[in-house]
């Protein structure tokens, strides 16, 4: 299943706020509050790019208290619950 990963630069005191209205779109699957340059980490998971980038330009990036944004696209996961094994990404 095709994914991206959304780091997002938000306005700090709505950090929390913007990471709940996040987390009710439909193909976001996961919110983390994270440290470092960007506030918030973003996992996306959809049926097609085409529906990410939906998703991203058409939905997230209009999310009140959103500053910035980088954008990465998954190639290929490795997860202990597939046995540390590649699992490649659709």
């Amino acid at each position: 299943m095709p994914t991206a990963i959304v780091l997002l630069k938000t306005d700090r005191k709505r950090v929390t706020r913007t990471a709940e209205t996040l987390l009710e779109l439909r193909d976001v699957s996961e919110v983390y509050s994270v440290s470092g340059r960007y506030d918030l980490l973003v996992v996306i998971r959809a049926d097609s790019v085409d529906r990410i980038e939906s998703v991203i330009t058409d939905q997230v990036l209009k999310t009140d208290g959103i500053l910035d944004s980088e954008t990465m696209f998954a190639f290929r996961s490795y997860d202990k619950r597939e046995g540390g094994r590649a699992v490649q990404v659709d």
